[in-house]
């Protein structure tokens, strides 16, 4: 549920079930410049269950801070014992905090404006790890002199407070609006688990509007594990066989 505050002064809460504040992603594929997700995306929160307040500082500047149940999605669980499923060991009152603030470059600046710098943190219990967790975030979407172009960036760091399995990434962006119906979108990203692996994909994706709220993709992928094996398996092994793996895949969607 969202809703604004009285006579709409700038503050609106959200209150249940809500996206997560940090990540350069989407939870909506249509949203996207790309079918698919990154890996700072999947490091990242997706929803959470609880109270989120945004409030408009000005015309460049907002901000936002909430209190959840934990850092996972699953709907009214809780950090304490309970019957729930992911549940964790903590006291009934331990919650979930976060906040990000998000920048707009004014209109007056020339090409960059409009362009946009938002950074935040999540900081609570991890529903799957089964620890405390904490989501660091930050990233920008940049105009160009090139009005048909845009690029962009996110850094995500994934803090498993002194347990194994410390995470973060680095993806860079850029979109080709070619044409009224048609562009084309690449990503490049390094993943990195602390002592464990690091990867390198490459991503490039063609969009065309078919009609009305309806599109169709055509993506390649490329990732390539540069320390080890960390694709594919042999039968029912799951173990590793592969240092590179690859997909081209096609997406229809039609937008409600």
């Amino acid at each position: 549920m969202s809703r604004c505050a009285p006579r709409c002064n700038g503050l609106d809460w959200k209150i249940g079930v809500f996206d997560t504040v940090v990540g350069y992603e989407s939870l909506a594929t249509p949203n996207n410049p790309n079918y698919t997700h990154s890996y700072g995306f999947t490091i990242e929160p997706t929803t959470h269950t609880g109270i989120l307040a945004s409030y408009k500082v000005a015309d460049s500047v907002n901000v936002s801070a909430g209190i959840a149940n934990t850092v996972g999605p699953v709907i009214n669980n809780r950090a304490f014992p309970s019957t729930t499923p992911f549940s964790g060991n903590k006291a009934e009152s331990y919650k979930t905090y976060m906040g990000a603030v998000s920048l707009t470059a004014p209109q007056d600046w020339g090409f960059i404006g409009g362009s946009t710098l938002s950074a935040g943190v999540v900081n609570g219990f991890s529903d799957f790890a089964g620890v405390n967790t904490a989501n660091y975030y930050v990233g920008a979407t940049v105009n160009t002199p090139i009005s048909a172009l845009k690029v962009g960036a996110a850094y995500d760091l994934l803090d498993l407070h002194g347990a194994d399995g410390d995470a973060w990434t680095l993806a860079g962006y850029a979109t080709f609006q070619a044409t009224e119906k048609l562009s084309f979108s690449g990503r490049g990203e390094y993943f990195d688990v602390v002592d464990s692996g690091h990867v390198f994909a490459a991503t490039a994706t063609a969009q065309y509007d078919l009609w009305k709220n309806v599109i169709s993709r055509v993506e390649f992928r490329w990732d390539h594990g540069s320390n080890g094996k960390f694709f594919g398996n042999t039968g029912a092994s799951s173990t590793p066989t592969r240092r590179n793996a690859y997909l081209l895949a096609a997406q229809v969607i039609y937008k409600f």
